[in-house]
């Protein structure tokens, strides 16, 4: 396929082939999960959406060509760390996106602020990334856990499901998203009964789903994200939760999971979401083209970071330069406004804030094809979606 700019691929701790950037080009690294457990839902899709993005934006800007490179950060922070340093400092590279894991993404986004680049956040969804790891130099774009658990747990609790238990995976992720739902959830006058942490690579989560089971919760909520979930949830319905009684929450839960799934054995959970291919004419529009160049639908965060990069390049195109106070700048100025989200604000913490989306997964008779799969329940707005500034812990926000 005919590219309208480079692409070059790091898929290790090795050094990118592509050299540094001439002055005032754009070079956007994407920093992902190539082939370990969180690829289906970052990885070649993450990739994908970038080149679109750039292909979509006509490939120069600021009459140089936007060059693209790949880093496969394997899940460990160490190498994270030591590419995004490379990138930044030898390579050119002017803004990182992706970043799924959310202790990568947390370590990238101070190095960007050390190295004088941008980081933006699509894979990862800590909503620490907003809260005591702000930067000035870094954005969360697609959403967060905050507004995952929003969306989730209240409508479960005001549907009369009071009474919580949390299957956890043990990194930074899994620990703020059951933080958040667990505020959320005793804030609307629900109960946490007790959690169990679980190693993010484990595949048999059978001593996990005992202590579940064991537990007088009527909800068990799973805080975990990529092959973990999945195996969670099929591990719940071999323990037969669901037929004692107990509803399983997914807390993030991405399409490719649901694909995975299968809908028979989806059918009926809750789930928030930042974005569904299905809602409008816009997003059907991106869909198909993002379905041609990959052969799947894509899910909230490949929607983000395409619409990220776009942000991204128009705002370099009105600040005249890469420099990355000027870009973050004019990012925070301007408004997004395309098929992602209308209106959308970046603010002074780094959120980018935008309509958040609360679905059911539908069941096998309701599909009407393969990637039908969700109805909407209700749409959360913006400034309801996400943490309030009154209660950030983001050095950057100023207090009242």
């Amino acid at each position: 396929m005919m590219q309208t700019h480079r692409l070059a691929l790091a898929l290790v701790a090795a050094t990118c082939v592509a050299g540094p950037a001439l002055a005032d080009q754009a070079k956007i690294g994407v920093l992902t999960d190539m082939t370990g457990q969180f690829s289906h839902e970052a990885g070649p899709g993450a990739v994908a959406a970038v080149e679109l993005a750039v292909e979509d934006f006509g490939g120069t800007v600021l009459g140089e060509p936007v060059e693209v490179v790949v880093g496969d950060h394997q899940n460990k922070p160490e190498v994270a760390a030591s590419l995004a340093q490379e990138w930044y400092e030898s390579d050119g590279v002017t803004m990182i996106n992706d970043l799924i894991n959310s202790g990568i993404a947390l370590s990238v986004a101070q190095i960007a602020e050390q190295k004088g680049g941008i980081a933006i956040v699509n894979g990862s969804g800590s909503s620490k990334l907003t809260g005591a790891g702000c930067t000035p130099n870094s954005i969360h774009y697609a959403y967060d856990t905050y507004a995952l658990a929003n969306g989730t747990a209240n409508h479960l609790v005001d549907d009369g499901h009071k009474s919580w238990f949390f299957l956890t995976a043990d990194y930074a992720f899994g620990h703020a998203l059951e933080a958040d739902a667990s505020a959320i959830v005793e804030a609307a006058g629900g109960s946490v009964e007790g959690n169990v942490l679980y190693p993010i690579e484990t595949a048999d989560h059978s001593a996990f789903m005992l202590q579940a089971q064991a537990s007088p919760a009527e909800v068990v909520a799973i805080a975990g994200s990529g092959t973990t979930f999945i195996n969670a949830v099929k591990s719940a319905q071999e323990f037969g939760l669901t037929d004692s009684g107990k509803l399983v929450a997914g807390l993030l839960v991405w399409l490719t999971d649901v694909k995975a799934l299968g809908l028979p054995a989806a059918q009926g959970m809750v789930l928030t979401n930042g974005f569904y291919w299905d809602r409008d004419d816009d997003t059907r529009a991106f869909a198909e083209k993002f379905k041609a160049k990959t052969g799947k639908m894509p899910h909230m965060g490949d929607a983000g970071n395409y619409s990220s990069t776009l942000h991204y390049l128009k705002a370099v195109e009105a600040a005249g330069t890469t420099d990355a106070d000027a870009v973050m700048a004019k990012m925070r100025e301007l408004p997004v406004e395309d098929f992602f989200a209308h209106g959308g604000k970046i603010r002074e913490d780094g959120r980018m804030v935008h309509d958040m989306y609360v679905y059911q997964v539908k069941t096998p008779a309701e599909s009407t094809g393969e990637w039908d799969v969700y109805k909407l329940i209700e749409t959360i707005p913006g400034d309801k979606a996400f943490r309030p500034l009154s209660e950030s812990d983001c050095p950057l926000v100023k207090a009242d």
